[in-house]
This record gives structure tokens, C-alpha cells and sequence, in this order.
């Protein structure tokens, strides 16, 4: 495979209209980061190629809002919009769709039942991404608030038996903690499904991204270390970490 960019996605989370940021996914440790249209503004000024959202909201109560995600879309100008949170069907995804995101990603719906991996690639195809968030080892769901009692590798597998076009693995102890990724976790979802991976999780520095690209990611999705100066903007249009060659 041809050496591709290993791209960087500026997350945006959202809580009710606000920009926001969990610690460990936990929705009693929020930090309030602002108006989530000026983030979306100033990452694509930026030289984000695809921003990914996360409606908060959406992921704990199952619902949708395709309004929010439109008003967001017409933002970003030339950049693209890759969008979480609430979809519990292949309708919702639509919707989604609809009001401009480019990708939508599925987590707990697609687990939910034995053939909802088969129809959300079905109807979705490219633009579906299936959501692996891992405590602990195993697989959560419902705004990572549920067990789902799945192991991670086991998840990957089925995602690639599904005909699944790409996974979002993120650590969840990591999430929000600038402590690094989990690369064995990474390695363990890549290679058991061999699917494209976005990572994501403890993300802090050039060389996190670097290790990250070296396991087979092809990309990462970066929240705290890019409001925090952590990780400077520029990575968003040049980063330094390039995808490596598929393993044997």
C-alpha cells in the first residue's frame, strides 16, 4: 500500500450548545471550552481537513440533532465534518448525513442487535464508522456509561466479517487525561480487523502520533492536547506521523 497522510481530527464536543471537554468520559468532570461554532471556525482556518463532532447530549439520551450538526456543517467551510453521538438507526444516520456530515459514527445501536452491523454498511457504506470504546478491556456503550460485556478484539473482528469500512478506537481511561495512548489496545483492534483505525484517547504529543501511525492507524482524533497547546495547530495540516504499509 502507498505511504498515505496520517490525518489529525480536531474533536468538538458538545454539551447542550456548548464546547466541552470529559474527563474519562465522566459527565460529572466537565470543562466548559466555549462556543462550538468558533472551535469548528478556527480548526478549519486551521487547516482541518475533517473535524469530528461529538453530540454529548445525544450519545446519553439516544437522539439526534440534525439542526445543530447543519449550523455546525455550514462553519466549517472547506473542511468536512465527521459526526457522533444519539444515532440509533440507519434513518438517524441519514438525517446526520443530510445536514451535511460527511461520516457518521455508530457505536451502540451497531451492537445492539445481530444484524444491525450488515444494515447500517448496508445503507451506509464509506460513510459509516463504527465506534470501539474501551474500559477496562471491554466494549461500552449508551455515552460509554454501559458495559457491554464484548472484548475489543472480538468487536474488531466482527466489524470486519461485517464488511465494517472503518473503526474509532478510543481508551476511555486515556480520554481527556493527556497520559498517552494505548497502543496496545490499538494494536489489538487493527489487528484483529485489519479496517482502517482512527485512535483516540490520550493523545499529547507529535510522538504519540507518530507511535500511533506506526501500529497502522490512519488516523487520530485529538481533543484536550489541541485546546491546550499541547499539540500545536499546525499538525492539523501537516502533520508530522505518516500511515505505515499494511502489515503482513
Amino acid at each position: 500500500m502507498a505511504e498515505e497522510r496520517f490525518q489529525v481530527l480536531p474533536a468538538v464536543d458538545l454539551l447542550g450548545e456548548e464546547a466541552v471537554r470529559l474527563e474519562q468520559g465522566d459527565f460529572g468532570r466537565v470543562t466548559i471550552r466555549g462556543q462550538p461554532q468558533d472551535l469548528v471556525r478556527g480548526f478549519a482556518a486551521a487547516g482541518a481537513r475533517l473535524i469530528h463532532i461529538v453530540d454529548l447530549d445525544g450519545a446519553r439520551r439516544g437522539r439526534i440533532r440534525p439542526d445543530l450538526i447543519r449550523r455546525l456543517a455550514d462553519r466549517a467551510g472547506s473542511a468536512k465534518v465527521q459526526v457522533s453521538g444519539g444515532i440509533r438507526s440507519p434513518a438517524d444516520a441519514e438525517q446526520l448525513l443530510g445536514a451535511g456530515a460527511v461520516r457518521v459514527v455508530v457505536g451502540t445501536a451497531a451492537l445492539a442487535e445481530p444484524e444491525a452491523l450488515e444494515q447500517f454498511v448496508a445503507q451506509l457504506g464509506d460513510r459509516l464508522v463504527v465506534a470501539i470504546d474501551v474500559r477496562g478491556g471491554r466494549v461500552a456503550a449508551r455515552g460509554w456509561l454501559d458495559d457491554t460485556g464484548f472484548e475489543a478484539g472480538d468487536v474488531a473482528l466482527r466489524c470486519a466479517e461485517a464488511g465494517v469500512p472503518r473503526i474509532l478506537c478510543t481508551a476511555i481511561e486515556r480520554d481527556g487525561m493527556l497520559g498517552g495512548p494505548d497502543l496496545d489496545l490499538l494494536a489489538e483492534v487493527w489487528e484483529s480487523s485489519r479496517l482502517p483505525v482512527l485512535a483516540a484517547g490520550g493523545i499529547r504529543s507529535k510522538a504519540d502520533l507518530a507511535a500511533v501511525a506506526a501500529i497502522g492507524c490512519e488516523g487520530a482524533v485529538v481533543g484536550r492536547a489541541l485546546l491546550d497547546g499541547s499539540l500545536p495547530l499546525s499538525v492539523l495540516f501537516q502533520p508530522d506521523a505518516r500511515a505505515k504499509p499494511a502489515r503482513p
